[in-house]
């Protein structure tokens, strides 16, 4: 089975891909990294009770503020849901508190979300899918890169397009804290020049700077090909014979490795031009 990392960067048109590969004629499964994080966060997990450790004597509203609709304990008695939009303001930004209280966050959250995401893509394995979507924003910066067959990154060429599409659809976030959110997250251009670095058939990056319908076409382009250089026989042939799986991943994960070792050694090369 094909394991496919979709990434981008905030406001960039991640989700449109995703809808779109999920959607006929691909009917691709999309494990969704955003909605797994916010599943291991839910009220009575683990993550959650660390989180209000750590946060919630020094951030006053982190969680959703109680109400005839919403006691005390929470509707079911496991506490109040967590207020992202304050958790966002406390970790988004390029200070140095900020940035070790996103380092925290993400040392809550991500273990959680690598074992569900973990599952979940077995479940998909035994089911018999030739592929399946890890739709991750952090996919380099997890490093989960390294496990993915192909790499496909959604990306905009002009710094303004993304900041102009974030504050449209997020008109409650001003445009420092819109600035802070994008800054959080590695430059999407960056990361198209990572993505392409893999190689042909490795890395696709498709770039929305234009309408819904020509993404739509590069999507439906890319998928094309990929399923020309998969056959459906080489997904059932690794459904049937688990060790062969195992040693295709092992090989997979290996070149990637190599692959990210010379993107290291040019790395700064192509920032310096950016």
């Amino acid at each position: 089975m094909l394991l496919i990392g979709l990434s981008g960067s905030i406001a960039t048109g991640k989700s449109t891909v995703s809808s779109i590969l999920s959607s006929p004629p691909h009917n691709l499964p999309i494990i969704d990294a955003d909605v797994l994080a916010r599943k291991v966060v839910e009220p009575g997990t683990r993550g959650y009770r660390e989180i209000v450790q750590y946060f919630g004597p020094t951030t006053p509203d982190l969680l959703v503020a109680s109400s005839e609709t919403m006691p005390e304990a929470g509707p079911d008695g496991k506490g109040r849901p967590l207020n992202r939009p304050a958790l966002g303001v406390r970790v988004f930004g390029d200070s140095k508190e900020k940035v070790a209280d996103r380092t925290r966050l993400n040392q809550i959250v991500h273990p959680a979300v690598r074992w569900e995401m973990f599952m979940t893509v077995l479940r998909c394995y035994l089911s018999g899918h030739w592929a399946v979507v890890l739709d991750i924003p952090l996919l380099f910066e997890s490093s989960l890169d390294r496990f993915c067959g192909v790499v496909v990154v959604v990306a905009v060429a002009e710094p303004e397009t993304q900041m102009e599409r974030l504050t449209a659809r997020d008109g409650h976030l001003s445009l420092k804290q819109a600035e802070d959110r994008v800054r959080s997250q590695m430059d999407v251009r960056l990361k198209a020049a990572r993505c392409a670095a893999r190689g042909e058939g490795k890395g696709v990056v498709l770039w929305n700077d234009g309408s819904r319908g020509e993404l739509k076409v590069q999507v439906d382009a890319a998928v094309e090909n990929l399923r020309k250089s998969r056959p459906t026989w080489w997904s059932w042939l690794l459904l049937a014979c688990p060790p062969l799986a195992m040693a295709v991943s092992a090989v997979r994960v290996y070149q990637n490795v190599i692959i990210n070792r010379r993107w290291k050694e040019h790395e700064k090369e192509v920032v310096a031009k950016l």
